[in-house]
C-alpha cells in the first residue's frame, strides 16, 4: 500500500510541475469566434480543378486502354470523367477571361479618370494665369 501512495504522489507532481498541466477550468473548450468564416470554408476549394487539364489527359488515356482491352463500359465511364473535367476546365477559362476583361476595363476607367483630372487641373491653371493677366491689364 505504501508504494501505491508514493507513485500516486509522483504522478500528481509530475503533471503539476513539469508539464504545466491545465485543469478543466483554465482551458477554452469552445472557440466562440463565429464572425470569421474560415472554419466553414474548404481548405482546398479547387483541389481537382487546378489539375483539370492533367485529369482530362489521364482519363482519356485510361479510356483508350480500357477500349483496347475490350471493356466498352469502363472506357465510356472514363470518357464521361474526361468530359466532366473538360467542362470544368472550360468554365475556369471563361471565368479567367471575364475577370481579365473586368480588370482591363477598371484599369481603363482609372486611367481615363486620371487623364480627366489632369486636364481639369491644367484648365484651372490656365484660368488662373488668364485671370492674373486680365487683372494686371
Amino acid at each position: 500500500m505504501v508504494t501505491f501512495r508514493n507513485n500516486n504522489g509522483r504522478r500528481n507532481t509530475f503533471r503539476r510541475n513539469e508539464r504545466n498541466f491545465k485543469s478543466n477550468g483554465e482551458r477554452n473548450k469552445f472557440n466562440n469566434n463565429f464572425s470569421n468564416s474560415e472554419n466553414f470554408q474548404r481548405k482546398a476549394p479547387g483541389r481537382n480543378n487546378h489539375n483539370a487539364s492533367k485529369l482530362i489527359e489521364k482519363y482519356n488515356n485510361l479510356a483508350r486502354e480500357a477500349l483496347s482491352g475490350g471493356d466498352k463500359i469502363l472506357s465510356e465511364n472514363y470518357f464521361q470523367h474526361a468530359d466532366h473535367f473538360t467542362r470544368i476546365f472550360n468554365e475556369k477559362e471563361i471565368q479567367k477571361k471575364t475577370i481579365f476583361k473586368n480588370q482591363i476595363s477598371e484599369n481603363n476607367n482609372l486611367s481615363d479618370n486620371k487623364e480627366k483630372n489632369i486636364e481639369n487641373l491644367s484648365e484651372k491653371k490656365q484660368e488662373k494665369v488668364e485671370n492674373k493677366h486680365s487683372e494686371a491689364n
